[in-house]
C-alpha cells in the first residue's frame, strides 16, 4: 500500500506510518503549490496510491474518476467542501477527517485577542518601541484597559471551539451568554454559560466572539443591526468565517466609533490588499488567517490520519468517516 500526503504531518507520525507503508510526504507549506485535480488523478493512479492526505488541495469527481487504487481520502480539517463526497462514495473511496484538530488553538487565539484589545497591548507595544514613552505615568494615563473577569463575553457559535471559549472565560471569571439555536439550552447550561438571543448577545456582551461555520446560512449574519446594537466599549472577535461578518457595516462602526474595536483572523478574501478598507481603520487587529497555526495542531491531526490509514490496513473501522456507505461500492 502507498501514501500520499499532501498536509504538513509530524515528524513521528510519518515515522509511524512508514514502519508499515511506502510514504510520499510533499507539504503544500513547503512546496506552496495547490495540486491541480486533473495532475493529481494521474499521479494517484500512476503510482498506484491507496490512501491520500490533504490539507488545503481539493479532491474532486475527475480525481476519483483517474484513481481506481484510491481507497481513503484523509482530510487534515473538520470542514470537508474541497472533497466530492458523493462521487467518493461511488467509487468505494472513504473519507475521513480531523474534528477538533484545532480547538484548542482557536480557542486560544480567541481569548489572546480579548486580552490584547482589553489590555491594549498592540497600542502599548508600540508607545514603548515607537519611543514614545517619555513619562513614567503615560501608560497609566493613556493606556487604562479593562479585565475579562466581570466582563460579559457572548458567543455565538456553541460547538467545540465556542465550548472551549465559554469554559476559559467562565474560568476567568467573565459571564458568558451563548447563542445556537443548533445546540439545546440544557448543554450550554451545563457549561456555566447562559443562554441568549442574537439580539441579547449584542446588546449585552462586552465581547462578542464568533465561532459558527462558514455557510449560506450565516453569512453576514453580523451587519447593520447587530453592530448598531453592540455598545460603545464593545468589541468584536472573528476566528471563524471571514464571509460571517458585513465587512462595510464592521468598516463603519470602527471608524464612528460605534464600537470599541474588532480583532479579525478570518477575511472575506486574503491576503488583504493594502488598499483594503480594514487596514486603515481604527482599533482593529488583523492577523494572517492563523487561528489553528500551532505544532499541536499539526500533531493532533497527524496522529488521526495516522491511525486512521493504519486502521484501513487492518480492515478495522474508521473512528471519522464520513461516508460510511462507501463500503457498498467498493463491495460491488
Amino acid at each position: 500500500m502507498r501514501a500520499l500526503i499532501l498536509a504538513p504531518f509530524s515528524d513521528d507520525q510519518l515515522q509511524r506510518l512508514r514502519r508499515r507503508i511506502d510514504v510520499a510526504y510533499e507539504s503544500w507549506l513547503d512546496s506552496n503549490t495547490i495540486q491541480d485535480p486533473e495532475e493529481l488523478g494521474a499521479r494517484l493512479q500512476r503510482e498506484e496510491i491507496a490512501a491520500l492526505v490533504v490539507e488545503a488541495d481539493f479532491v474532486f469527481e475527475e480525481v476519483f474518476d483517474a484513481a481506481p487504487c484510491l481507497r481513503l481520502v484523509g482530510v487534515c480539517r473538520n470542514a470537508l467542501n474541497q472533497v466530492d463526497i458523493k462521487s467518493a462514495t461511488a467509487h468505494g473511496v472513504a473519507v475521513t477527517h480531523a474534528p477538533g484538530r484545532n480547538t484548542n488553538a482557536v480557542a486560544e487565539m480567541a481569548l489572546g485577542f480579548m486580552l490584547a484589545l482589553a489590555r491594549r497591548i498592540p497600542e502599548a507595544h508600540h508607545l514603548v518601541s515607537g519611543g514614545g514613552w517619555a513619562d513614567p505615568s503615560m501608560g497609566y494615563r493613556t493606556l487604562r484597559g479593562r479585565e475579562i473577569s466581570g466582563s460579559t463575553v457572548g458567543i455565538v457559535g456553541f460547538g467545540q471551539i465556542g465550548r472551549e471559549v465559554a469554559r476559559t472565560c467562565i474560568a476567568l471569571g467573565a459571564h458568558v451568554l451563548a447563542h445556537d439555536p443548533l445546540v439545546p439550552p440544557r448543554q450550554i447550561e451545563a457549561l456555566g454559560a447562559r443562554v441568549a438571543s442574537l439580539a441579547e448577545v449584542a446588546e449585552r456582551s462586552d465581547f462578542v466572539t464568533l465561532h459558527v461555520p462558514d455557510i449560506d446560512a450565516t453569512q453576514r449574519m453580523i451587519d447593520d443591526s447587530f453592530l448598531a446594537q453592540m455598545g460603545p466599549g464593545a468589541y468584536l472577535i472573528n476566528t471563524s468565517g471571514g464571509n460571517v461578518i458585513d465587512t462595510a457595516a464592521l468598516v463603519a462602526a470602527l471608524e464612528s466609533g460605534r464600537i470599541a474595536g474588532a480583532a479579525l483572523d478570518v477575511f472575506e478574501g486574503h491576503p488583504l490588499p493594502q488598499s483594503h478598507p480594514l487596514m486603515s481603520a481604527p482599533n482593529v487587529l488583523l492577523t494572517p488567517h492563523i487561528g489553528g497555526a500551532t505544532a499541536e495542531t499539526v500533531e493532533r491531526h497527524s496522529r488521526m490520519m495516522a491511525g486512521e490509514i493504519e486502521r484501513l490496513l487492518d480492515d478495522q473501522p474508521l473512528l471519522h468517516v464520513v461516508n460510511p456507505d462507501y463500503k457498498l461500492a467498493r463491495a460491488r
